[in-house]
């Protein structure tokens, strides 16, 4: 086998973390691929990416196409004479590109493959209270998530860690996945598993307003595993009525306390430093949250300011 020639395509934070292991395990990253600047705030100015920033601290060649399929952007591909890509949190690829490497291209998901295929699989393990997740690697096909399985590492999660922390804690065990992999591709001992086609897969579908709010009809252990699965972003969030105010209100951490009760469900109670809802089977106790306007502050600091009446309810 020659020595790899690899081109990286990713977007976000996490997508860093495995770069730099690719880097500083000394393989050759030929070029970089990575989302469009994009415009962001009142000035409008640039936004570049987490993997641009740090590609171009390390001085890499970086693409920026707008379209995958434009033949320009495929012959600056051709051009960089790679024999490997890898892919990690980036977007759907045209077969044109993924088919371009002799050796194939390979995504990391930030899940136990064939589960939780789709765009947030972070987020999901937790909010579906999985006591268990990992990474996978495999080699990409037509469909999402679906390609023939490389390898996967499995860690359990925490039962008080958020999404936040569960990231953290899979961008190291993934950088590991891919540098095992890519070891693999090198010495041409890559062998690969078919994914398993399942009625009962769980998916990681895109997280949105709707599914990111809290039903406090639900049971406290949902609440609470919504919570810590979009914390610290993009955070659950309801609306909290007071008299003729209302205002939705992001909460980031909070606490499920089970326990009989006969309040009305999402009445808000308060004491001088505790914030607690009621839900059917017990109370969530709200830790830290972030009004309208405000920066994210802890519920003995909200209380400092502001008084919750006997009628305040969470919506």
């Amino acid at each position: 086998m020659e020595k790899l020639r690899i081109v990286f395509m990713g977007t976000p934070d996490f997508a860093v973390g495995i770069l730099d292991s690719i880097l500083n395990k000394n393989f050759e990253v030929v070029g970089v691929i990575t989302a469009a600047d994009k415009p962001a705030g009142r000035g409008q100015k640039m936004n570049l990416s987490a993997v641009k920033t740090f590609a171009l601290e390390k001085g890499l060649k970086i693409l920026q196409p707008t379209n995958l399929k434009d033949e320009t952007f495929l012959q600056e591909l051709r051009n960089l004479k790679a024999n490997c890509q890898v892919i990690v949190a980036f977007r759907m690829l045209p077969a044109a590109v993924w088919q371009m490497p002799k050796y194939g291209t390979f995504n990391l998901h930030a899940s136990l493959l064939p589960h939780y295929r789709g765009a947030a699989p972070i987020n999901w393990s937790i909010i579906n209270g999985e006591e268990k997740t990992g990474v996978t690697t495999f080699f990409i096909d037509d469909k999402i998530d679906t390609g023939a399985i490389i390898l996967s590492k499995e860690i359990p999660i925490e039962p008080k860690e958020n999404a936040g922390q569960l990231h953290d804690r899979l961008m190291e065990l993934g950088s590991e996945a891919v540098l095992e992999t890519l070891q693999l591709i090198e010495d041409g001992n890559a062998t690969t598993t078919i994914q398993t086609e399942n009625v009962a897969l769980k998916t990681a579908p895109k997280l949105h307003r709707e599914n990111c709010k809290i039903d406090w009809t639900k049971k406290g252990e949902k609440i609470y595993n919504l919570i810590r699965g979009l914390s610290p972003y993009p955070a659950a969030w309801c609306t909290i009525k007071q008299e003729e105010q209302e205002w939705n209100v992001k909460i980031y951490e909070a606490a499920f306390h089970p326990l009989e009760h006969v309040d009305e469900i999402g009445r808000i109670s308060t004491s001088k430093k505790e914030i607690k809802v009621a839900v059917a089977d017990g109370y969530i106790e709200i830790k830290q949250l972030q009004l309208p306007g405000k920066k994210k502050m802890t519920a003995i600091e909200l209380l400092n300011g502001m008084t919750f009446l006997p009628s305040a309810k969470a919506l």
